[in-house]
């Protein structure tokens, strides 16, 4: 019986163990499964990743998946240079690295020189490297002005006339000046100036007879230098005639020229006036000097009396030609009166 009971033990105890190795197994599985279907598909793809790497990867907190996909897609494309290590670097450095091995596909199909360390450096840098890629391969239209910022470029001609002018400019990326170059806001803010020089430098009739001039001036002072866009075309879409600028502002300054000599007529005359015054003034001063000197003559007639140096005969003759004086005067000033 003991034989039997013990049997019946270690039957048990083997059924145990062999449950808890499958279930362990079965764990081990579960957890490796993912590692193992990603390793296999990189296999099939003829680009074979080592598993232990795969579990690396999720041990460093790298999504594999990702990796794993990007790699496929970069050697099956022909990038040889890009290896695991380098894929896994721009992960960590936070840059999107499917974005950036579609750009490189894209650019090598397109024959754009374009590097590794170049694209992820663009990626780096916030700039989206796919979109860049496909606008060099595709130029797009930048509208000049920008829409939000106006319906023209206002400018003056040389004869005064103002002109309204909108332009399309087409650009691609420059992939060697993405990092640090300027951005389309330079590239509009460029075009106009240069627009408003060339209008500046014409007559309005030779810039509407002739707009493709304004192209080939502002496309000759290089606006692309220094900026994420090379310059392909400058095309002016509309050209309105707006207000006579130069004749407002001629009849702003004769306006301007008239108050002023108003200004001037107004103080030569108030100088005038306070002349007249003044002289007025010099007038009754005068009189009251001739009044004061006149008051001096009975007292000298008075004194020559006194004296014995006038006598009475002198004195009535005195006043015979002072009233003949006195009477002429008045006659003159009658026949002045009747004139």
């Amino acid at each position: 019986m003991n034989m039997i009971y013990a049997e019946a033990d270690l039957g048990f105890s083997f059924s145990l163990i062999m449950f808890v190795l499958i279930l362990i197994a079965i764990i081990i599985l579960s957890i490796l499964g993912r590692f193992v279907s990603l390793w296999f598909q990189a296999f099939v793809s003829g680009t074979p990743i080592s598993i232990f790497n795969i579990i690396g990867m999720s041990l460093r907190k790298i999504p594999s998946r990702i990796i794993v996909t990007a790699y496929i897609n970069s050697h099956k494309a022909g990038l040889k240079d890009v290896t695991v290590a380098d894929l896994e670097t721009h992960v960590l450095a936070g840059g999107n690295v499917l974005n950036v091995v579609r750009a490189l596909i894209v650019a090598d199909k397109a024959n754009i020189p374009l590097s590794w360390r170049q694209a992820t450096a663009i990626d780096l840098a916030g700039r989206d490297i796919l979109l860049a890629v496909r606008t060099s391969v595709n130029p797009k239209v930048i509208d000049c002005p920008d829409k939000a910022y106006g319906e023209y470029i206002t400018a003056m001609a040389k004869d005064g006339i103002q002109l309204k002018t909108r332009a399309r400019v087409t650009v691609r990326t420059n992939l060697q000046q993405l990092v640090g170059g300027a951005t389309e806001e330079t590239i509009i803010a460029r075009v106009g100036e240069g627009i408003v020089n060339a209008i500046g430098s014409a007559t309005h009739s030779d810039v509407l007879e002739s707009p493709q001039n304004i192209s080939k001036l502002v496309l000759g002072r290089g606006l692309d230098a220094q900026t994420a866009f090379e310059i392909l075309s400058i095309d002016i879409a509309d050209i309105t005639v707006g207000e006579n600028i130069g004749a407002r502002l001629k009849a702003d300054k004769a306006e301007s020229d008239k108050i002023i000599a108003q200004a001037k007529a107004e103080e030569r005359r108030a100088m005038a006036v306070a002349m007249e015054q003044e002289n007025i003034a010099k007038v009754t001063d005068m009189r009251a000097k001739v009044v004061e000197a006149e008051a001096q003559i009975p007292l000298a007639i008075a004194k020559a009396f006194e004296k014995g140096n006038l006598g009475v005969f002198d004195y009535y003759k005195l006043k015979n030609i002072q009233s003949d004086t006195d009477m002429r005067k008045s006659i003159s000033e009658g026949t002045e009166e009747e004139s």
